[in-house]
C-alpha cells in the first residue's frame, strides 16, 4: 500500500475509528487499525469484538494494498505531522511503514495483517432508517437511565437500550431496576418488527460520531446478534445484549392510580434539589425528600455528620398532599432529559402503613411520548 492524502481527512478518520481500539487487547492485533487503499479510498476498520468501525476518505492511490498499523501511536503521529500532505508506504520487505509528510519521517513496525477480524458490512434481517436527529432524541431520554457500564457484570441486560420497532413506532426502553425511561418516537416508513437490546454505550457512541449540524440519515441493520449503524462515510456496528428485557409496561402508574399531580418550573425544581443534595450525597443513598401542599413543594435533606437543608418553591398541585422521598441523582437525570421549561410529577398514593413507595412519573407536556418512572426510597 503506497498513498497520499490530506492530514485533516487522516486525523478526522482516525479520530473515530480509534474509539474502537481496545485499551486492554485480548489480543494485540485489537491494538491496530487496518487499512485497505482502492479506489481513490482509503478504509479504515477498527474492532475490540463488541464495538467496530469501518471508515472511508479520500486518498491518492500510487499502489493498492492493505496494512495494520498500530492504533494509537499512528494517531498521536497523524496529530503532529508538520505538513497537509502525508503520504503512506507499506511496501517495505521489513516490515515497516514509512510516514512522511513535509521534512518529517517516522516509521512504524506493520502488524500481522492475517489476524485482523475483518469487519463485513452485515445486511441484517431487519433493515430501516431513522433521521439522526430521531435517533439522537430517543438516546437522549433513554439510554441514562442505564446500569453504567462498570456495573456490567452484575446485570449485563440492564447496561442496554431495548429497541422494539412496530410498523412506524420505534420505542427505547432503559431501566437500572430503581428507574425506567421510556421515549417513543414515528418513522416515516413501516419498519416491520423487532425487539433486541442495544449496548448504552454503543448509541451514545453513534450519536456523538454520526450526528452533525447536518441532518442525516442513518441506516440501521439488525440480525439476531449484531446491529449496524451508519451515515454517509461512516459505519458503526455492535454486539446485542443477549437475554429478555423486563415487562417494564407492567410497572409504569396507570391514569387511574395517580392521586397527587405536581406541575411545576424544571429549572427551579433542579437547582433546589441540586443543593439539597449537597448535603444528602455524604450518604450513599443520596436521599432527599419532597413534600407537596397547597401549592407549595418542600425539599429537604439531612445527615447526621454535615447538617441540614430545607427549601420551599412554587408548585401547583392537584389532588391530595404527599411526602416521598427519592435518590437525588435520579432526579436530576430525569431533568436533564427534559425539553419543556415545565416538569409534571404524578404520584401514586401511600400504601396501608402511610408511606409512598410506589413508583412515580415524570413527564413534559410537550412531550407525550416520554415517561421516566423512579422507585421511591424508604427512610424510616
Amino acid at each position: 500500500m503506497n498513498i497520499t492524502l490530506g492530514k485533516s481527512d487522516l486525523i478526522y478518520a482516525l479520530q473515530i475509528v480509534s474509539k474502537g481500539l481496545s485499551t486492554k487487547p485480548q489480543t494485540p492485533i485489537l491494538s491496530g487499525i487496518y487499512m485497505t487503499a482502492k479506489e481513490g479510498q482509503l478504509e479504515l476498520q477498527s474492532t475490540n469484538y463488541e464495538l467496530g468501525f469501518i471508515l472511508t476518505i479520500p486518498a491518492e492511490i500510487h499502489m493498492i494494498g492493505t496494512s495494520v498499523l498500530p492504533g494509537k501511536y499512528l494517531t498521536e503521529f497523524a496529530r503532529k505531522l508538520p505538513a497537509e500532505e502525508v503520504s503512506i508506504d507499506t511496501e517495505s520487505s521489513d516490515g515497516l511503514a514509512i510516514i512522511k509528510s513535509g521534512t518529517a519521517r517516522f516509521t512504524l513496525r506493520t502488524m500481522e495483517v492475517a489476524d485482523f477480524p475483518v469487519l463485513k458490512r452485515m445486511e441484517g434481517t431487519l433493515q430501516f432508517t431513522m433521521k439522526d436527529r430521531t435517533l439522537a432524541r430517543l438516546v437522549k431520554k433513554s439510554a441514562f437511565a442505564c446500569l453504567r457500564e462498570e456495573q456490567r457484570d452484575r446485570r449485563p441486560i440492564f447496561t442496554g437500550c431495548q429497541l422494539e420497532v412496530e410498523g412506524k413506532e420505534v420505542t427505547f426502553a432503559a431501566t437500572n431496576v430503581h428507574r425506567l425511561a421510556v421515549k417513543s418516537e414515528m418513522l416515516e416508513e413501516d419498519a416491520g418488527q423487532i425487539r433486541v437490546i442495544i449496548p448504552a454505550r454503543f448509541l451514545e457512541e453513534v450519536t456523538r460520531t454520526i450526528t452533525g449540524e447536518v441532518p442525516s440519515d442513518i441506516h440501521i441493520a439488525c440480525s439476531y446478534n449484531q446491529v449496524s449503524m451508519s451515515a454517509g462515510s461512516i459505519y458503526m456496528t455492535s454486539r446485542l445484549i443477549e437475554g429478555a428485557f423486563p415487562d417494564y409496561r407492567s410497572v409504569i402508574p396507570t391514569e387511574e392510580s395517580i392521586k397527587t399531580r405536581v406541575v411545576l418550573d424544571a429549572a427551579t425544581f433542579a437547582s433546589a434539589v441540586e443543593r439539597a443534595s449537597l448535603i444528602a450525597r455524604t450518604d450513599q443513598y443520596n436521599i432527599v425528600k419532597l413534600a407537596f401542599a397547597q401549592g407549595l413543594m418542600r425539599i429537604s435533606s439531612n445527615s447526621p455528620e454535615i447538617g441540614e437543608a430545607e427549601e420551599t418553591i412554587p408548585a401547583e398541585v392537584t389532588g391530595d398532599d404527599a411526602k416521598i422521598a427519592f435518590n437525588a441523582s435520579y432526579l436530576m437525570d430525569a431533568v436533564k432529559s427534559l425539553d419543556s421549561d415545565t416538569l409534571i410529577l404524578s404520584l401514586q398514593g401511600p400504601n396501608a402503613q402511610g408511606m409512598n413507595l410506589s413508583p412515580i412519573t415524570i413527564c413534559e407536556d410537550v412531550d407525550p411520548n416520554y415517561i421516566y418512572v423512579v422507585t421511591p426510597v424508604r427512610t424510616h
